[in-house]
Protein backbone atom coordinates (compact mmCIF):
# COMPACT_ATOMS: atom_id res chain seq x y z
CA UNK A 1 0.00 0.00 0.00
CA UNK A 2 2.87 2.34 1.05
CA UNK A 3 4.59 1.69 -2.67
CA UNK A 4 1.38 1.68 -4.52
CA UNK A 5 0.34 5.53 -2.90
CA UNK A 6 3.99 6.49 -3.80
CA UNK A 7 4.07 5.27 -6.95
CA UNK A 8 0.93 7.17 -7.47
CA UNK A 9 2.45 10.38 -6.40
CA UNK A 10 1.63 10.74 -3.28
CA UNK A 11 3.44 10.68 0.18
CA UNK A 12 2.93 7.35 2.34
CA UNK A 13 3.76 6.51 6.06
CA UNK A 14 3.36 4.34 8.62
CA UNK A 15 2.02 6.11 11.86
CA UNK A 16 0.47 5.74 15.43
CA UNK A 17 0.25 2.40 17.60
CA UNK A 18 2.12 0.04 14.98
CA UNK A 19 5.06 2.14 14.87
CA UNK A 20 5.31 2.71 18.73
CA UNK A 21 4.36 -1.12 19.57
CA UNK A 22 7.33 -2.21 16.71
CA UNK A 23 9.44 -0.09 18.88
CA UNK A 24 8.77 -1.67 22.05
CA UNK A 25 9.38 -5.02 19.78
CA UNK A 26 5.60 -6.06 20.20
CA UNK A 27 3.83 -7.66 17.29
CA UNK A 28 1.11 -4.73 15.98
CA UNK A 29 -2.50 -5.70 16.14
CA UNK A 30 -3.43 -3.31 12.91
CA UNK A 31 -1.36 -1.06 10.59
CA UNK A 32 -2.28 2.72 9.84
CA UNK A 33 -1.68 4.57 6.88
CA UNK A 34 -1.13 8.24 7.04
CA UNK A 35 -0.77 10.24 3.48
CA UNK A 36 -1.20 13.70 1.46
CA UNK A 37 -3.65 11.65 -0.51
CA UNK A 38 -7.25 12.98 0.17
CA UNK A 39 -9.73 10.34 0.94
CA UNK A 40 -11.55 10.43 -3.13
CA UNK A 41 -7.88 10.22 -4.28
CA UNK A 42 -6.88 7.21 -2.04
CA UNK A 43 -10.11 5.50 -3.25
CA UNK A 44 -9.12 6.60 -6.90
CA UNK A 45 -5.64 4.15 -6.24
CA UNK A 46 -7.18 1.37 -4.70
CA UNK A 47 -10.00 -0.24 -5.63
CA UNK A 48 -10.69 -2.18 -2.54
CA UNK A 49 -11.38 0.89 -0.90
CA UNK A 50 -14.54 2.31 1.56
CA UNK A 51 -14.54 5.54 2.39
CA UNK A 52 -16.43 5.86 6.30
CA UNK A 53 -16.63 8.70 8.79
CA UNK A 54 -17.96 12.16 9.36
CA UNK A 55 -16.62 13.00 12.28
CA UNK A 56 -12.88 12.10 10.95
CA UNK A 57 -13.08 10.73 7.25
CA UNK A 58 -11.14 8.01 6.47
CA UNK A 59 -10.34 5.25 4.07
CA UNK A 60 -10.89 1.53 4.53
CA UNK A 61 -8.39 -0.70 2.14
CA UNK A 62 -9.74 -4.27 2.24
CA UNK A 63 -7.50 -7.28 1.58
CA UNK A 64 -10.00 -9.86 2.21
CA UNK A 65 -10.64 -10.18 5.97
CA UNK A 66 -8.07 -7.39 6.66
CA UNK A 67 -8.58 -3.73 6.49
CA UNK A 68 -5.74 -1.01 6.92
CA UNK A 69 -6.80 1.78 7.51
CA UNK A 70 -5.76 5.46 5.84
CA UNK A 71 -5.84 8.64 6.67
CA UNK A 72 -5.33 12.31 5.04
CA UNK A 73 -2.84 14.31 6.91
CA UNK A 74 -4.73 17.08 8.95
CA UNK A 75 -4.04 20.55 9.08
CA UNK A 76 -4.01 22.73 12.47
CA UNK A 77 -7.05 24.88 12.30
CA UNK A 78 -9.24 25.97 9.21
CA UNK A 79 -7.00 28.46 7.63
CA UNK A 80 -4.06 25.79 7.27
CA UNK A 81 -5.77 23.79 4.52
CA UNK A 82 -8.68 22.83 2.78
CA UNK A 83 -11.85 21.02 4.25
CA UNK A 84 -14.36 21.51 7.52
CA UNK A 85 -14.01 21.71 10.54
CA UNK A 86 -16.18 21.81 13.50
CA UNK A 87 -15.90 22.51 17.57
CA UNK A 88 -18.92 22.32 19.84
CA UNK A 89 -19.23 24.99 22.47
CA UNK A 90 -17.47 22.80 24.96
CA UNK A 91 -14.68 22.94 22.99
CA UNK A 92 -15.17 19.10 21.15
CA UNK A 93 -14.44 18.92 17.94
CA UNK A 94 -17.63 17.51 16.44
CA UNK A 95 -15.97 17.30 12.87
CA UNK A 96 -12.15 17.62 11.84
CA UNK A 97 -11.54 17.20 7.82
CA UNK A 98 -9.36 20.10 7.27
CA UNK A 99 -6.27 18.54 5.35
CA UNK A 100 -2.40 19.51 5.48
CA UNK A 101 1.02 18.84 6.09
CA UNK A 102 2.82 15.73 7.84
CA UNK A 103 4.31 17.90 10.36
CA UNK A 104 0.85 19.43 10.90
CA UNK A 105 -0.24 16.12 11.50
CA UNK A 106 1.89 15.05 13.74
CA UNK A 107 1.45 18.03 15.77
CA UNK A 108 -2.31 17.35 15.31
CA UNK A 109 -2.26 13.83 17.24
CA UNK A 110 -3.04 12.81 20.88
CA UNK A 111 0.13 11.71 22.29
CA UNK A 112 3.98 12.06 21.49
CA UNK A 113 4.66 8.28 21.31
CA UNK A 114 1.72 8.08 19.24
CA UNK A 115 3.02 10.70 16.27
CA UNK A 116 5.57 8.73 15.00
CA UNK A 117 6.35 8.46 11.26
CA UNK A 118 8.07 5.27 9.41
CA UNK A 119 9.11 6.36 6.17
CA UNK A 120 9.90 3.54 3.26
CA UNK A 121 11.89 5.77 1.16
CA UNK A 122 14.88 5.50 3.62
CA UNK A 123 13.14 3.18 6.22
CA UNK A 124 13.57 5.95 9.03
CA UNK A 125 11.30 7.41 12.16
CA UNK A 126 10.18 11.00 11.38
CA UNK A 127 9.60 12.68 14.77
CA UNK A 128 8.53 16.28 14.97
CA UNK A 129 7.44 15.97 19.24
CA UNK A 130 9.61 14.62 20.80
CA UNK A 131 8.16 11.23 20.70
CA UNK A 132 11.52 9.15 20.33
CA UNK A 133 12.67 10.67 23.32
CA UNK A 134 9.19 10.24 25.43
CA UNK A 135 8.98 6.18 24.32
CA UNK A 136 12.79 5.82 25.78
CA UNK A 137 11.67 6.99 29.21
CA UNK A 138 8.47 5.02 29.36
CA UNK A 139 6.53 8.58 29.52
CA UNK A 140 3.22 9.34 27.99
CA UNK A 141 2.51 12.99 27.06
CA UNK A 142 0.02 14.65 25.11
CA UNK A 143 0.80 16.87 22.37
CA UNK A 144 -0.31 20.28 23.69
CA UNK A 145 -1.84 21.96 26.18
CA UNK A 146 -3.54 19.04 28.18
CA UNK A 147 -6.56 20.39 29.35
CA UNK A 148 -7.27 21.90 26.05
CA UNK A 149 -6.76 18.22 24.16
CA UNK A 150 -8.97 16.64 27.09
CA UNK A 151 -12.24 18.80 26.35
CA UNK A 152 -11.25 18.04 22.59
CA UNK A 153 -11.82 14.83 23.08
CA UNK A 154 -12.61 13.79 26.86
CA UNK A 155 -12.02 9.98 25.55
CA UNK A 156 -8.42 10.90 24.98
CA UNK A 157 -8.76 10.47 29.14
CA UNK A 158 -9.59 6.67 28.96
CA UNK A 159 -6.31 6.30 25.89
CA UNK A 160 -4.07 8.04 28.29
CA UNK A 161 -5.34 5.41 31.37
CA UNK A 162 -4.87 2.61 28.53
CA UNK A 163 -1.32 3.09 27.23
CA UNK A 164 0.05 3.45 30.47
CA UNK A 165 -1.36 0.44 31.50
CA UNK A 166 -0.67 -1.68 28.58
CA UNK A 167 2.42 -0.07 27.72
CA UNK A 168 3.95 -0.14 31.38
CA UNK A 169 4.47 3.88 30.91
CA UNK A 170 3.88 6.72 33.18
CA UNK A 171 1.55 9.35 32.62
CA UNK A 172 3.46 12.85 32.74
CA UNK A 173 2.44 14.97 35.86
CA UNK A 174 1.02 17.70 33.68
CA UNK A 175 -1.33 15.58 32.15
CA UNK A 176 -2.37 13.35 34.57
CA UNK A 177 -3.18 16.47 36.75
CA UNK A 178 -6.67 17.47 34.80
CA UNK A 179 -8.14 14.20 34.69
CA UNK A 180 -9.78 13.60 38.19
CA UNK A 181 -11.07 17.29 37.34
CA UNK A 182 -12.49 17.21 33.49
CA UNK A 183 -13.56 13.04 34.24
CA UNK A 184 -17.03 14.19 34.05
CA UNK A 185 -16.63 15.45 30.50
CA UNK A 186 -17.06 12.04 29.82
CA UNK A 187 -20.54 12.68 30.29
CA UNK A 188 -21.08 14.13 26.56
CA UNK A 189 -19.44 11.57 24.80
CA UNK A 190 -21.86 9.24 22.76
CA UNK A 191 -22.99 6.15 24.83
CA UNK A 192 -22.24 3.88 22.13
CA UNK A 193 -18.65 5.24 21.40
CA UNK A 194 -17.89 4.70 25.47
CA UNK A 195 -19.03 1.03 24.83
CA UNK A 196 -16.37 0.44 22.19
CA UNK A 197 -13.28 2.43 25.02
CA UNK A 198 -14.59 -0.06 27.89
CA UNK A 199 -14.16 -3.30 25.59
CA UNK A 200 -10.41 -1.65 24.75
CA UNK A 201 -9.81 -0.68 27.94
CA UNK A 202 -10.72 -4.26 29.96
CA UNK A 203 -10.08 -6.87 26.79
CA UNK A 204 -6.78 -5.71 26.68
CA UNK A 205 -5.06 -8.34 28.74
CA UNK A 206 -4.55 -5.86 31.74
CA UNK A 207 -8.09 -5.63 33.02
CA UNK A 208 -7.16 -5.64 37.04
CA UNK A 209 -4.39 -2.53 36.65
CA UNK A 210 -7.14 -0.59 34.36
CA UNK A 211 -9.71 -0.79 36.72
CA UNK A 212 -7.66 0.58 39.41
CA UNK A 213 -6.35 3.33 37.21
CA UNK A 214 -10.00 3.84 36.54
CA UNK A 215 -10.64 4.11 40.09
CA UNK A 216 -7.65 6.05 40.60
CA UNK A 217 -8.37 8.77 38.64
CA UNK A 218 -11.99 9.30 38.92
CA UNK A 219 -13.12 8.09 35.53
CA UNK A 220 -14.91 4.84 36.39
CA UNK A 221 -17.51 6.60 38.29
CA UNK A 222 -18.76 8.59 35.16
CA UNK A 223 -18.88 4.93 33.34
CA UNK A 224 -20.26 2.50 35.63
CA UNK A 225 -21.87 4.60 38.13
CA UNK A 226 -24.17 2.52 40.32
CA UNK A 227 -21.15 -0.10 40.83
CA UNK A 228 -19.12 2.60 41.60
CA UNK A 229 -20.97 3.39 44.42
CA UNK A 230 -21.30 0.12 45.41
CA UNK A 231 -17.69 -0.47 45.61
CA UNK A 232 -17.67 3.43 47.69
CA UNK A 233 -19.49 0.65 50.69
CA UNK A 234 -17.17 -2.06 52.41
CA UNK A 235 -20.99 -4.27 54.31
CA UNK A 236 -18.93 -5.56 57.49
CA UNK A 237 -15.77 -4.24 57.13
CA UNK A 238 -15.10 -6.49 53.87
CA UNK A 239 -13.92 -4.62 50.25
CA UNK A 240 -16.02 -5.96 47.36
CA UNK A 241 -13.82 -8.32 45.55
CA UNK A 242 -15.74 -10.30 43.30
CA UNK A 243 -15.50 -7.81 40.32
CA UNK A 244 -11.31 -7.42 40.82
CA UNK A 245 -11.54 -11.40 40.70
CA UNK A 246 -13.50 -11.39 37.53
CA UNK A 247 -11.46 -9.01 36.12
CA UNK A 248 -8.20 -10.99 37.07
CA UNK A 249 -9.67 -14.46 35.45
CA UNK A 250 -10.35 -12.37 32.39
CA UNK A 251 -6.51 -11.48 32.25
CA UNK A 252 -5.70 -14.71 32.74
CA UNK A 253 -7.82 -16.10 29.76
CA UNK A 254 -6.33 -13.37 27.46
CA UNK A 255 -2.74 -14.44 28.13
CA UNK A 256 -3.68 -17.81 27.72
CA UNK A 257 -5.07 -16.86 23.81
CA UNK A 258 -8.66 -18.08 25.43
CA UNK A 259 -11.98 -16.61 24.69
CA UNK A 260 -13.50 -13.88 26.93
CA UNK A 261 -17.55 -13.24 26.44
CA UNK A 262 -18.16 -9.46 26.54
CA UNK A 263 -21.29 -10.37 28.32
CA UNK A 264 -19.70 -12.14 31.20
CA UNK A 265 -17.65 -9.25 31.76
CA UNK A 266 -20.68 -6.42 31.90
CA UNK A 267 -22.46 -8.88 33.71
CA UNK A 268 -20.17 -9.07 36.09
CA UNK A 269 -19.65 -5.25 36.07
CA UNK A 270 -23.31 -4.65 37.05
CA UNK A 271 -23.85 -7.72 39.15
CA UNK A 272 -23.51 -5.97 43.03
CA UNK A 273 -26.14 -3.01 41.63
CA UNK A 274 -28.48 -5.75 40.55
CA UNK A 275 -27.56 -8.04 43.28
CA UNK A 276 -28.36 -5.40 46.19
CA UNK A 277 -31.40 -3.79 44.24
CA UNK A 278 -33.16 -7.58 44.34
CA UNK A 279 -32.32 -8.55 47.98
CA UNK A 280 -34.23 -4.98 48.61
CA UNK A 281 -37.45 -6.05 46.78
CA UNK A 282 -37.32 -9.68 47.95
CA UNK A 283 -37.02 -7.89 51.30
CA UNK A 284 -39.76 -6.22 50.60
CA UNK A 285 -41.94 -9.52 49.69
CA UNK A 286 -41.13 -9.55 46.25
CA UNK A 287 -41.36 -12.39 44.08
CA UNK A 288 -37.64 -13.87 43.97
CA UNK A 289 -37.75 -14.23 39.62
CA UNK A 290 -39.66 -10.69 39.31
CA UNK A 291 -37.08 -9.32 41.79
CA UNK A 292 -34.49 -10.09 39.92
CA UNK A 293 -36.11 -9.40 36.57
CA UNK A 294 -37.35 -6.05 37.43
CA UNK A 295 -33.80 -5.32 39.33
CA UNK A 296 -31.65 -6.11 35.83
CA UNK A 297 -34.03 -4.22 33.82
CA UNK A 298 -33.77 -1.19 35.62
CA UNK A 299 -29.84 -1.17 36.33
CA UNK A 300 -29.80 -2.10 32.60
CA UNK A 301 -31.46 1.10 32.04
CA UNK A 302 -29.81 3.10 33.85
CA UNK A 303 -26.73 1.86 32.62
CA UNK A 304 -26.95 2.16 28.96
CA UNK A 305 -27.49 6.11 29.82
CA UNK A 306 -23.26 6.25 30.41
CA UNK A 307 -22.09 3.11 28.36
CA UNK A 308 -24.41 1.28 25.67
CA UNK A 309 -24.95 -2.04 26.12
CA UNK A 310 -26.09 -3.45 22.87
CA UNK A 311 -29.29 -5.85 23.23
CA UNK A 312 -27.89 -9.23 22.08
CA UNK A 313 -25.21 -8.72 25.09
CA UNK A 314 -27.99 -7.66 27.56
CA UNK A 315 -30.25 -10.67 27.11
CA UNK A 316 -27.60 -12.78 28.05
CA UNK A 317 -26.06 -10.79 31.05
CA UNK A 318 -30.01 -11.33 32.09
CA UNK A 319 -30.41 -14.66 31.83
CA UNK A 320 -26.90 -15.11 33.96
CA UNK A 321 -28.13 -13.13 36.64
CA UNK A 322 -31.41 -14.76 36.60
CA UNK A 323 -29.88 -18.29 36.63
CA UNK A 324 -27.96 -17.62 40.26
CA UNK A 325 -30.55 -17.96 42.33
CA UNK A 326 -32.31 -20.81 39.99
CA UNK A 327 -28.88 -22.83 40.93
CA UNK A 328 -29.75 -22.76 44.49
CA UNK A 329 -32.67 -25.38 43.70
CA UNK A 330 -31.09 -28.21 43.78
CA UNK A 331 -33.72 -31.13 44.50
CA UNK A 332 -36.24 -32.74 41.97
CA UNK A 333 -35.86 -32.26 38.23
CA UNK A 334 -34.25 -28.78 37.57
CA UNK A 335 -31.21 -29.15 38.48
CA UNK A 336 -31.47 -31.66 35.21
CA UNK A 337 -33.53 -29.12 33.06
CA UNK A 338 -30.51 -26.22 34.29
CA UNK A 339 -27.87 -28.57 32.51
CA UNK A 340 -29.57 -27.78 29.07
CA UNK A 341 -29.91 -24.29 29.11
CA UNK A 342 -27.74 -22.58 26.56
CA UNK A 343 -26.24 -20.00 29.46
CA UNK A 344 -25.77 -22.67 31.96
CA UNK A 345 -22.18 -22.69 31.88
CA UNK A 346 -22.30 -18.88 32.11
CA UNK A 347 -23.44 -18.81 34.71
CA UNK A 348 -21.86 -21.49 36.54
CA UNK A 349 -18.78 -20.18 36.25
CA UNK A 350 -20.25 -16.91 37.66
CA UNK A 351 -21.37 -18.79 40.80
CA UNK A 352 -17.81 -20.32 40.84
CA UNK A 353 -16.31 -16.73 41.32
CA UNK A 354 -18.72 -15.58 43.78
CA UNK A 355 -18.25 -18.70 46.15
CA UNK A 356 -14.61 -18.14 45.52
CA UNK A 357 -15.02 -14.29 46.72
CA UNK A 358 -17.07 -15.44 49.94
CA UNK A 359 -19.96 -14.05 48.03
CA UNK A 360 -21.72 -17.61 47.69
CA UNK A 361 -22.10 -20.75 49.66
CA UNK A 362 -18.65 -23.14 48.06
CA UNK A 363 -20.90 -26.19 49.31
CA UNK A 364 -23.49 -25.11 46.61
CA UNK A 365 -20.83 -24.26 44.02
CA UNK A 366 -19.25 -27.93 44.88
CA UNK A 367 -22.63 -29.55 44.34
CA UNK A 368 -22.69 -28.29 41.02
CA UNK A 369 -19.85 -29.19 39.80
CA UNK A 370 -20.19 -32.91 41.08
CA UNK A 371 -23.37 -33.01 39.94
CA UNK A 372 -22.50 -32.08 36.11
CA UNK A 373 -19.46 -35.14 35.80
CA UNK A 374 -21.56 -37.40 38.01
CA UNK A 375 -23.40 -40.61 36.39
CA UNK A 376 -27.05 -40.37 36.49
CA UNK A 377 -27.76 -43.02 39.26
CA UNK A 378 -25.51 -40.46 41.40
CA UNK A 379 -27.01 -37.21 39.69
CA UNK A 380 -30.53 -38.68 40.75
CA UNK A 381 -29.54 -39.48 44.12
CA UNK A 382 -28.00 -36.07 44.48
CA UNK A 383 -31.25 -34.28 43.45
CA UNK A 384 -33.60 -36.80 45.80
CA UNK A 385 -31.31 -35.89 48.90
CA UNK A 386 -30.96 -32.37 47.85
CA UNK A 387 -27.53 -30.50 48.26
CA UNK A 388 -26.06 -32.46 51.33
CA UNK A 389 -22.94 -30.87 52.90
CA UNK A 390 -21.01 -33.86 53.90
CA UNK A 391 -24.17 -34.81 56.30
CA UNK A 392 -24.36 -31.21 57.81
CA UNK A 393 -27.75 -30.57 56.48
CA UNK A 394 -29.02 -28.38 53.44
CA UNK A 395 -27.04 -25.90 51.84
CA UNK A 396 -28.22 -22.86 52.34
CA UNK A 397 -26.69 -19.87 50.33
CA UNK A 398 -25.45 -16.96 52.31
CA UNK A 399 -23.10 -14.13 51.54
CA UNK A 400 -19.67 -14.47 53.82
CA UNK A 401 -17.30 -11.53 52.83
CA UNK A 402 -13.95 -13.74 53.62
CA UNK A 403 -12.14 -15.72 51.05
CA UNK A 404 -12.42 -19.64 50.16
CA UNK A 405 -12.11 -21.23 47.67
CA UNK A 406 -14.58 -24.16 46.79
CA UNK A 407 -12.73 -27.43 46.12
CA UNK A 408 -12.83 -27.38 42.28
CA UNK A 409 -12.74 -24.23 40.29
CA UNK A 410 -13.22 -23.76 36.66
CA UNK A 411 -11.76 -20.64 34.82
CA UNK A 412 -14.73 -18.25 33.91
Amino acid sequence: MLYRLRQSGYQAFLVGGCVRDLLLGREPKDFDVVTDAHPEEIRGVFRNCRLIGRRFRLAHVHFGDQIVEVATFRALNNEDGEGDRQEGRDGRILRDNIYGTIEEDAWRRDFTINALYYDIRDFSVVDYVGGMSDHQAGILRLIGDPEQRYREDPVRMLRAIRFAVKLGFTIHPECADPIPRLASLLQGIPAARLFDEVLKLLLSGYAVQTFEELRRYGLFGWLFPETEDCLGHEPDGFPLVFLAKALERTDERLQQSMGVAPFFLFAALLWEPVRLSAAAKINAGDNEVFAYQEAASEVLNRQVRSVAIPRALSLNMREVWMLQPRLERVKGPRPFKLLTHPRFRAAYDFLMLRAETGEADPALADWWTRFQTAAEPEQRNMTREGATRTGSGPIRSRRRRGPRKPKTSHDV
